[in-house]
Formats: structure tokens, C-alpha cells, sequence
């Protein structure tokens, strides 16, 4: 003989159990392959024209938003940024950014054997191109005891 069942017992399903537990696994794995990635790239990101500064005691500028580089190597060649650049065409180069970026700070940096005359028409292209906020980038020195004593001290 069957079991008698009342009809609303008949309907009903076994309900599940929610899961308590959360599974990382996937977090993990997907944290770890950003790593590698992240690790792989930034020194990538620190790339630049190798340039031999001359050294000074001024102190560092600070500053929130990121710089443009004008650099001026010892054969007198002009580089924006990682790219060389002719003389008359950086003025409009740099308008044309100024004008996406009107608070644009550029630094300019200039091999100490570099003529003081090349340096200073780099820098009048960049006023005429408008920007006003122009840096002169520098070396600390190396021997900063040395250089307050003075020489022969």
C-alpha cells in the first residue's frame, strides 16, 4: 500500500541551501596576472633622453600634473619628450598642446656642455608658443657637504 500524501506536499521541492562560502579562486588569479602585467610595464613607462645635468642647491619644484620635457643633448639636438624636434617646429608643436592644456609646465633640460645661447632660444620658442610656466631642470650635487663649506675649507 502507497503512503498517502496530502496534496501540498506533493508540489514542493527540496530547497537548497544558500552557499556561505565565496570563492577567491578567480580574485586571485585574476590580481596576480595585473601584477605581472604592472610589473612587466613600468619600467617601460621611465623611458627618456639620456642627458648629463649640471648640478645646483635649489630645491625641487613640486607640482601635481605630469611635465613636458624639452631636452637639449650635447650635439645641440632638441627632443620633445622621447622625439627629436627642429627648432621651428617646437613653438607650434607646444601651442598646439598648450591649447588642451592651458596650465602646461614644461622643464627644459640642457646638457651642462650645451651653449647657454642654444638653451635660451629653446626656452624663447617655448614663451612664444605661450606657456609661462617653463622650469629649468638640474642635478642635486653630489657632495652638498663639500659645496656648503665652501672650496678650501
Amino acid at each position: 500500500m502507497a503512503p498517502v500524501t496530502l496534496g501540498r506536499e506533493r508540489g514542493r521541492r527540496r530547497r537548497r541551501r544558500p552557499m556561505a562560502e565565496i570563492n577567491v579562486t578567480p580574485f586571485v588569479d585574476v590580481m596576480l596576472v595585473l601584477l605581472i602585467v604592472f610589473m612587466v610595464t613600468a619600467p617601460l613607462l621611465t623611458s627618456g633622453v639620456t642627458v648629463d645635468l649640471p648640478e645646483t642647491r635649489a630645491a625641487p619644484l613640486s607640482g601635481q600634473d605630469e611635465p613636458l620635457a624639452v631636452t637639449i643633448k650635447a650635439d645641440s639636438s632638441i627632443w620633445l619628450q622621447d622625439s627629436p624636434i627642429a627648432l621651428e617646429d617646437l613653438g607650434p608643436r607646444l601651442s598646439a598642446i598648450r591649447e588642451r592644456n592651458p596650465e602646461l609646465r614644461v622643464f627644459v633640460r640642457g646638457d651642462r656642455h650645451v651653449d647657454y645661447g642654444r638653451v635660451m632660444a629653446v626656452v624663447g620658442a617655448i614663451n612664444q608658443a605661450g606657456i609661462a610656466k617653463i622650469a629649468l631642470v638640474t642635478e642635486a650635487p653630489r657632495r652638498t657637504a663639500e659645496l656648503e663649506r665652501g672650496p678650501g675649507r
